[in-house]
């Protein structure tokens, strides 16, 4: 039988050599995965051997990652927010730059949590069932297109034991959801549908759906903004991520639909990706909005 610091030099050496970012990284993340121990646990076991039931369920993982599938697909979950949720090829990975969304919205509701919240384009769930668990008063809906994602969310929420406490809605955008939210948050599609093809191949294993924004991006985070409108009231907030240099397009825009306040904040990288805007009563559609591409639909009527 190898030892631990033998199979993760290997590791290493096999998926470096397959162009994996990380890859020392990456192997250790397996590893302790098939041994069901904490990474930093590898470090005190060098010496022992790797038996060869673990090597068994490895080397197809590492096959896996060495032609592309993510990590987060390898192991089932991943870290958001301090919450380990279940990811797969249902849903947008949760990343990083959304937790900082997360904390932002957290920050800027102090001790007065919204009431009624509405995560929309929710995926796995990430953004609304972590505000869910921070505010324990607020009534949270989760809602998205696609029902593959509705289910993954819906694991995450009994993971989380959150299922009695928040709502689960099947709709493109707006069309099935009533009323009025305090708080809309998303993480919607956004790049542009010509950069798909450039991005990594791990992203690429996301769903289109998540990542498809339109011809520049910013259309299906414009259309999300206008169709929001008649379910805020004067004192609800919109936030929403976006991509790189997507944030005075998208301000501007929700400055013609009559948004009031609009703030705009950045990433730990310095990108300016999350946009905050509070509704105003006399919030107006701006002429031409309503008109954009139907193929933004995505062609659903759920």
């Amino acid at each position: 039988m190898k030892p631990v610091l033998e199979v993760l030099t290997s590791g290493t050496a096999y998926l470096a050599k397959r162009d994996v970012d990380e890859a020392r990284l990456n192997m250790e993340h397996l590893l302790a995965h098939v041994l069901a121990c904490r990474r930093m646990d590898l470090y005190l076991r060098f010496d022992q051997p790797v038996p060869e039931s673990a090597l068994e369920i490895l080397r197809p993982l590492l096959k896996r990652r060495g032609e592309g599938e993510p990590l987060q697909h390898l192991l089932g979950t991943v870290e958001f927010c301090g919450h380990e949720l279940i990811v797969d090829q249902r849903a947008l990975i949760p990343r990083p730059e959304t937790e900082t969304l997360v904390e932002l919205l957290l920050q800027r509701t102090g001790s007065q949590p919204p009431l009624r919240v509405l995560d929309i384009c929710t995926g796995s769930g990430c953004i609304g069932l972590s505000l869910a668990k921070a505010w324990p008063q607020s009534i949270v809906t989760l809602s998205d297109i696609s029902e593959d994602a509705l289910e993954l969310a819906r694991l995450n929420a009994d993971r989380l034991e959150l299922s009695s406490r928040v709502k689960f809605i099947r709709s493109d955008l707006f069309n099935k959801i009533p009323g009025t939210f305090d708080l809309i948050v998303s993480n919607p599609p956004y790049i542009a549908t010509a950069e798909i093809t450039t991005l990594s191949r791990e992203v690429r294993r996301d769903p289109m759906l998540a990542l498809d924004g339109g011809p520049t991006g910013t259309e299906f985070p414009i259309r999300l903004a206008e169709a929001a409108v008649p379910h805020l009231h004067e004192s609800s907030t919109l936030a929403f991520e976006l991509g790189m240099d997507q944030s005075d397009v998208v301000a501007a825009k929700l400055m013609a639909l009559g948004f009031g306040k609009i703030e705009v904040k950045s990433d730990l990288a310095g990108i300016e990706r999350f946009i905050f805007a509070s509704a105003c009563p006399q919030a107006i559609i701006a002429p031409g909005l309503a008109e954009m591409d139907d193929t933004l639909s995505q062609n659903a009527d759920v």
